[in-house]
């Protein structure tokens, strides 16, 4: 059984849609009268984008830090039959099934390296969690982090885990580090890494990866492109991450180098 529990929601009223996100993300309503933000499978990146969304919010909020509530999120067909944008019904058309929604923040502003303040133990949190996810999208031109009620808020980790694009060869990714960290937009402010290590080691252990990665929605990892099962990916995304464990120091001297 697993620890997490994620709640499964059906979408009731689309609100309006979020065009600065690439693959038009939109607000939600859902049957427990929440607004969500919700991504959907049916968008450019499709579900792999969902489940590195999922695995990167789960294992961020496990480390300790703010995650909005992950909920997946029924979308029935219904709802691209009464949208006039082509575009969006299209997405609607593609997205049927279960989508990944975000507990929408409101108010929440996005995090601003110049003006917002962000403490160097969570900025070191933040900085570690992208190079153990491989996340190429936490930048000063587009952070994915929120300042919601004082406090910073890690959102949208779709970019991560980039080598499950390339199934053929995600082996290759195993012995690896991260060298894009340099370009991270707390990488700068990440000066209690090896507090921050501590924090990941002790909490992120083989159990809760495990139980974060069986938590993927079996339907999210069937692919006609991929000749490998559910199972193996699920295997694969477990390794790969206890390998960037197995190398955390090298992650820490990555980013102190960075600076």
């Amino acid at each position: 059984m697993n620890k997490i529990d994620i709640r499964t929601v059906d979408v009731t009223q689309y609100v309006q849609p979020l065009r600065e996100g690439g693959s038009l993300p939109a607000i939600v309503k859902a049957d427990d009268d929440f607004l969500y933000v919700i991504k959907f499978r049916g968008a450019g990146q499709g579900k792999k984008a969902l489940i590195a969304e999922f695995i990167g919010g789960e294992i961020a909020r496990a480390i300790g830090l703010n995650v909005p509530e992950l909920v997946f999120m029924n979308l029935d067909d219904s709802f691209s039959k009464t949208e006039p944008d082509e575009e969006i019904q299209d997405l609607l058309k593609f997205s049927v099934g279960l989508n990944l929604g975000l507990h929408f923040l409101s108010g929440a502003i996005t995090f601003d390296p110049l003006v917002s303040n962000v403490d160097a133990y969570t900025a070191s949190l933040v900085v570690l969690l992208d190079s153990i996810i491989s996340n190429i999208d936490r930048t000063a031109k587009n952070t994915n982090l929120l300042h919601w009620h004082n406090a910073l808020w890690v959102i949208d980790n779709g970019a991560s885990f980039y080598f499950h694009h390339d199934f053929k060869n995600w082996k290759n990714h195993l012995t690896r580090t991260f060298p894009l960290i340099k370009d991270h937009v707390l990488v700068q402010k990440a000066t209690q890494l090896e507090e921050a290590k501590k924090q990941i080691t002790t909490v992120l252990t083989t159990h809760v990866i495990k139980d974060i990665v069986n938590s993927i929605p079996e339907d999210w990892l069937t692919n006609e492109s991929d000749n490998m099962s559910s199972t193996e990916m699920r295997k694969a995304y477990i390794e790969f991450i206890n390998s960037r464990l197995s190398k955390i120091d090298l992650l820490v001297k990555e980013a102190q180098d960075a600076r």
